[in-house]
């Protein structure tokens, strides 16, 4: 057989060598991905002719495989797994693929494109079924079928069931317009495709077991219906007849049917006379539907099969593996050599109603009259089912069901030690003779859980929702089959392994548990509800015999076997022994008698004699007992088959024991060793506690019930109570909406005074904020611009002193000047004084002589006088402007003294008030020096330093001031002499005066320029006083800045 790892390919060859003819299985198909992950195929269809398929894995990825060719490609990725394919539609490149967002895709093969997209479907489509034609397509899911058509890919109708009856399958007859319905309650419904007009229904047996149809098959002609399910049991339909015409049983391996289909013939014209039976062991066995031999068969247990088509042509056959991969298998190899069958031996019955009796035309399937087919590679085998004839009575003795022989089991065991794990539970079930009950177990489980274990899970927490449900099963059954089982506190820890084995399969796991309880269980409660002493004592007797130290040992240290053996027999032990070595043993104990339990026991003990012997304290036995030691399984099996040998008879227990007896087919025997009276009282004392809990649940639901009504009451009154209230507050609402009005109102217009409010107290906090920043702005500006002046002060104070100096000495420098032009002025005066009295003198006496004269002679005087008169007026004009000019010195002489004085009153004023201002800045000083501490003593020792400075500076400038005013003052009268002097000597009266002029004109500049200062140095003065003053209030106290220093 050739393996064809696909990979990553998108094409390629099926298989690189031509398959060898006669060969069953022509090529093995596998994908595997990284890692060597393997990806599973899950669903394959074949087209009409049979020689080419589709098959799609679990990534979904649609491939080709063209048998014929032996070529294969991918066409298409439609990135998820597939529910159902399609290959047989009227365009044979196109297919259809369910998925499982529950939509249907075509697509084209060759394109690979897209063609239509089908949606409608609320569950998984599981399968589609297309019409002979190729044109319409029925799709089913569990709740509802739809026919499409295929031309305009548009639903054509829709089948609606109920919720309670699922939909199984729906699909075309070959060759025909009639759909078959078939449904979960086996009823089967034939319909018209094209009106859907009901044409019949198949009648569902009355008689003999229900198989629940899962599996469906029809012949090419559509004349038969294979029909299979949950049994080992097929339906044969005749659909012309519309009856029941065979009932066939598979072997007993069959337990369940998965998938039925027929297996063409070119020969057969559409009657296909055979037919393939998938099972639930994954085996495919092929039978005649008309001799019922069993021809050949697919698959093994270690090789199962998922999933199976058929070409329409029956020339190939494609299965899905268990594994994921594709076997395709070749039918006429697995055919060729099989001889024609031998004619039935029981007779077909036709006819017969459906409500007849079905018994007569129920056959067996056989395979004594079948050659097994010729191997080639791993081909197929025919399994002989009846055994040889002419067996012993040993042999008939140790013969179980399912062909297995016990005295050939036992000699397996005792070689190897254990059961081969794949074929365990076959051989456990064959060992135990399992009857398979079905109907009795559905019985005990239809009863629902058990009161006693619907609290299980909190005694016994199992993280496993799925164990935990299986074990409250179980248990359920377990008490329900018999009274005392609901009363046993240990079943649980007894069941716990056997559920956990076959968790898969309850009714299996039930009839293990039940037989283990009727065999190996034997006499346990007969001491109910103490542990079975009588047991404990057989066990306590073979310890004895066989080793008296460490019996005697366990008695000193006070151990009874209550501690010793019974932990091992409650837990059958699980809780000492690992998952292997449990299996182990339970081979070994399933294989002997039920003594053989109670041997292992005294076995775990006496090998374990060692660490026993070094425990003295009751609570290292009780942990010994309750966990996993280390110990050797296979030499403790081996010490209880020496001790089961050794034991003499007097004590051994298989003569207080039973041999084993399996269960009864068809219902369970009765249990009922165990005392009954003690059940009995327990279970009536539990009903009487229900009932009292029912009494005590009835009145509490009663006084429930009258405290909702007088709650209701309540209610209802304080309800009515709260209406009248609700309508009285309503009528004094409607009373007071005028006033609340004008309330809402005046809170409105209080509300927007208040916000108004707020928002000048907001603009007012931000207005002095920036009053703040700007009045700390200005301190550091005028705090900058007094070191300006103070330094602008001590250069103007320097060049002021270079200015005096300078004017000093230009002063004495002038005034020696003054004092030599004084003197010569004076010399000229008097010269001119002489001069000028001699002139008068002169000219009085002209004047008087000519007076006299003019007495003398009046008119000749006046006549003179009137002839003269230019002369007269420019000596009257001479004389006035001598007036004039005398005037005009007097009053700036006047002025000059007036100004000197002011200037005086003025300097006087300006040392009091930087007198006062010292003052006030030592007021000022004091304040701060207490405010700042030392730093500010050391700042104001600087200031008083700056202070002396400027005092003594203004008492210089004070004196200087009297000094010139003392000089201006002496000087005047000099200067009003030599004014005068001018005056009366109009010679040269403008060098002095302009001299003069200039030096008072400069003077009064420098004056005003200082008085300018002076105010603007008080103002400064002033400012910083109060804002000292502010800063060292006692509501906001602080420490002067630099700035503040002046």
């Amino acid at each position: 057989m050739e393996v064809t790892d696909i990979g990553n390919k998108e094409e390629g060859k099926v298989w690189h060598r031509k398959p060898t003819p006669g060969k069953s299985v022509l090529a093995t198909v596998v994908r595997t991905v990284q890692q060597n992950k393997t990806v599973r195929f899950l669903h394959v269809a074949f087209d009409t002719t049979g020689d080419s398929f589709l098959a799609g894995d679990h990534h979904g990825n649609i491939y080709f495989f063209d048998i014929s060719r032996n070529r294969f490609r991918l066409v298409q990725r439609t990135g998820q797994a597939c529910t159902a394919l399609a290959f047989s539609l009227r365009r044979t490149t196109e297919f259809l693929v369910a998925l499982v967002d529950h939509t249907i895709k075509c697509f084209d093969k060759d394109t690979k494109q897209l063609v239509s997209w089908m949606r409608g479907h609320e569950g998984a489509v599981t399968s589609i079924s297309v019409h002979s034609s190729g044109r319409y397509a029925i799709t089913t899911s569990s709740d509802t079928a739809q026919l499409w058509d295929l031309d305009t890919f548009q639903r054509k109708r829709k089948l609606n069931i109920r919720q309670s009856v699922g939909i199984q399958k729906v699909f075309f007859l070959p060759l025909s317009n009639t759909i078959l319905s078939c449904f979960s309650d086996d009823s089967i419904f034939a319909w018209e495709s094209d009106t859907l007009f009901c044409r019949y229904q198949l009648p569902v047996p009355d008689s003999g077991p229900r198989i629940f149809y899962k599996a469906f098959a029809v012949t090419r002609d559509g004349k038969s219906l294979a029909a299979g399910g949950r049994s080992n049991l097929l339906h044969l339909w005749c659909l012309e007849s519309q009856q029941l015409v065979r009932v066939i049983q598979m072997p007993s391996q069959v337990r369940t049917v998965r998938q039925l289909e027929f297996l063409p013939d070119s020969f057969d014209g559409g009657a296909s006379q055979t037919l393939g039976v998938l099972s639930q062991d994954g085996v495919m066995r092929f039978i005649n539907i008309h001799t019922c031999k069993l021809l050949f068969h697919m698959g093994s247990v270690d090789e199962a099969i998922t999933a199976v088509a058929v070409g329409p042509n029956g020339r190939h056959i494609a299965a899905i593996m268990d594994s994921g991969s594709i076997n395709i298998y070749s039918a006429q190899s697995l055919t060729q050599d099989l001889n024609k069958p031998l004619p039935s031996r029981v007779a077909v019955v036709s006819g017969g109603g459906a409500g007849h009796d079905f018994s007569n035309i129920k056959m067996k399937v056989r395979s004594e009259a079948i050659r097994p087919a010729r191997r080639s590679g791993r081909g197929t085998q025919v399994k002989i089912l009846r055994p040889p004839a002419g067996s012993s009575a040993e042999d008939k003795e140790n013969e179980l069901p399912a062909g297995l022989n016990k005295k050939r089991l036992v000699a397996l065991l005792k070689a190897f030690g254990e059961f081969p794990a794949k074929y365990r539970m076959f051989v456990w079930k064959s060992l135990l003779c399992l009857p398979e009950n079905h109907a009795a177990y559905s019985s005990l489980t239809d009863k629902g859980l058990h009161s006693a274990f619907l609290t299980l899970q909190d005694k016994y927490p199992i993280k496993s929702h799925k164990l935990q449900r299986g074990l409250q099963r179980v248990l359920s059954a377990l008490a329900h089959w018999a009274a005392i089982f609901a009363e046993v506190e240990y079943l649980p820890l007894l069941s716990f392994p056997f559920v956990k084995l076959f968790q898969n399969n309850p009714m299996l796991c039930f009839e293990v548990v039940a037989t283990v309880i009727v065999n190996w269980c034997q006499h346990w409660f007969e001491y109910f509800p103490n542990p079975p002493l009588n047991i404990l004592s057989m066990a306590e007797n073979i310890l004895g015999h066989h080793d008296k130290e460490l019996l005697q040992h366990l008695m000193d240290c006070g151990i009874t076997s209550q501690l010793y053996v019974w932990p091992l027999l409650e837990t059958m032990f699980s809780e000492v022994l690992t998952r292997d070595e449990w299996l182990r043993l339970f081979d070994n104990v399933f294989s002997n008698h039920p003594s053989f339990l109670l041997m292992a026991c005294v076995a775990y003990i006496i090998s374990c004699r060692e660490p026993l012997l070094l425990c003295s304290q009751k609570k290292d036995f009780e942990y010994f007992f309750h966990h996993r030691n280390n110990l050797d399984v296979g030499a403790m099996i081996k010490e209880a088959y020496r001790i089961t040998g050794s034991t003499p008879a007097a004590i051994h227990p298989r003569t207080l024991l039973s041999d084993f007896t399996p269960l009864t087919s068809g219902q369970y025997p009765i249990f009922n060793q165990y005392p009954e009276f003690i059940v009995e009282f327990q279970s009536r004392e539990r009903e009487r506690i229900r009932l009292q809990e029912m009494e005590y649940l009835k009145e509490r639901e009663e006084l429930s019930a009258l405290r909702a009504d007088f709650v209701r009451r309540q209610a209802e009154e304080k309800a009515y109570y709260a209406q009248q209230e609700l309508l009285q507050k309503a009528e004094e609402q409607r009373r007071n909406i005028l006033a609340q009005e004008e309330e809402k109102l005046a809170q409105q217009r209080t509300k927007l005074t208040a916000m108004k409010r707020e928002l000048k107290v907001k603009e007012l906090h931000l207005l002095d904020a920036t009053r703040r920043r700007f009045l700390k702005h200005q301190q550091d500006l005028q705090a900058s611009q007094i070191q300006r002046l103070d330094q602008e002060i001590s250069r103007k104070m320097d060049q002021r002193e270079q200015e005096t100096a300078a004017a000093v000495q230009e002063l004495e420098v002038r005034q020696m000047e003054l004092e030599v032009q004084r003197k010569r002025l004076e010399q000229d005066l008097l010269k001119k004084q002489e001069r000028v009295g001699r002139e008068l003198e002169e000219e009085v006496q002209l004047k008087m002589r000519a007076a006299e004269r003019a007495d003398e002679t009046g008119p000749e005087q006046l006549h003179g006088a009137e002839s003269n008169p230019q002369a007269l007026e420019e000596s009257l004009a001479e004389a006035y402007q001598l007036g004039l000019e005398s005037d005009w010195q007097r009053e700036v002489l006047g002025r000059l003294q007036q100004v000197e004085a002011e200037q005086e009153r003025k300097r006087n004023l300006l040392a009091e008030l930087q007198r006062k201002s010292l003052a006030e800045e030592e007021k000022l000083a004091h304040t701060m020096r207490e405010v700042a501490g030392r730093k500010w003593d050391e700042v104001m020792n600087s200031r008083a330093e700056l202070q002396e400075q400027r005092l003594a500076w203004s008492t210089a400038d004070t004196a200087k001031g009297v000094n010139t005013a003392t000089a201006r003052s002496s000087a005047a009268p000099q200067r009003q002499e030599s004014a005068s002097m001018v005056c009366l000597n109009s010679t040269s009266p403008s060098g002095s005066s302009s001299t003069s002029f200039s030096l008072d004109r400069g003077r009064a500049l420098l004056d005003s320029s200082e008085r300018e200062l002076l105010k603007e140095i008080r103002e400064l003065r002033q400012k910083l006083a109060a804002r000292a003053r502010e800063s060292t209030s006692p509501s906001s106290p602080s420490v002067p800045t630099p700035s503040s220093v002046s």
